[in-house]
């Protein structure tokens, strides 16, 4: 089961930051579909027979290494699609179709296999207590377009849980998997209404659009993230090897 609290401690992180102001965008999509576009070692990760692909806006702040707190901290949007799927030991975990981001620093995370993006992100919160994400990448293509309206703070059942948690993310490099493990603390999450969403991510992952009646999120954020280094995921062992 998909636990709301971290699984693990990230002793020694890599990076600091908060995730702030993020909404939650979920589609049901049939499982064969998320499985063709997956890389060998991987499942999708089925919640009421269906998998879900999500597209997540956020801020990204005070990111920093450890450190002294008097090291230079970045504010930046960013947007992620994701997918949840299981590792061939059943471990659960997050793979990105895609990462757009509006700052270089996170390049970096390419050499661990993350599918960054460099674009022209935007963030903008309206007083009737809206917020607007927009963002395409670099070269016009892809862009995305949301608008949506939080509401109140629920109570998170299973699926809330299950469609917004996880501890860990996989990449691949050089033709092996990678998991990066993260913790923060749980997540605080409201309702939320989609006014306008328009967006062209899922097809340039090379899926088809979605056309199930989206789940929608909103977190005004945690503030405690960290995210640890990357490991090379271990390959099953077979029988008979000794």
């Amino acid at each position: 089961m998909v636990s709301s609290s971290a699984e693990h401690r990230v002793t020694f992180p890599l990076l600091k930051a908060q995730w702030l102001c993020q909404t939650f965008v979920h589609w049901p999509y049939e499982p064969a579909v998320v499985q063709s576009a997956l890389p060998p070692g991987l499942s999708a990760d089925l919640y009421d027979d269906a998998a879900w692909v999500s597209f997540t806006p956020f801020l990204m702040s005070h990111v920093r290494p450890p450190g002294p707190s008097a090291a230079p901290r970045a504010t930046f949007p960013e947007t992620n699609l994701r997918t949840y799927v299981r590792l061939e030991d059943g471990t659960d975990a997050l793979w990105f179709f895609s990462l757009e981001v509006s700052s270089a620093l996170m390049l970096t995370a390419r050499l661990a296999g993350a599918p960054y993006h460099l674009g022209d992100l935007s963030l903008r919160t309206r007083g009737d207590g809206s917020i607007t994400y927009t963002g395409v990448r670099r070269g016009g293509t892809p862009s995305y377009h949301l608008t949506v309206r939080p509401g109140p703070a629920l109570v998170p059942d299973g699926r809330d849980i299950w469609l917004t948690s996880r501890w860990r993310a996989v990449t691949r490099r050089a033709g092996r998997l990678w998991q990066t493990p993260v913790e923060h603390e749980p997540w605080p999450l409201s309702t939320a209404r989609e006014d306008g969403l328009e967006q062209s991510l899922t097809q340039a992952a090379g899926l088809p659009p979605p056309d199930g009646t989206p789940v929608l999120h909103f977190s005004p954020g945690v503030r405690r993230v960290r995210l640890g280094a990357p490991r090379p995921v271990a390959r099953p062992r077979l029988h008979g090897s000794s």
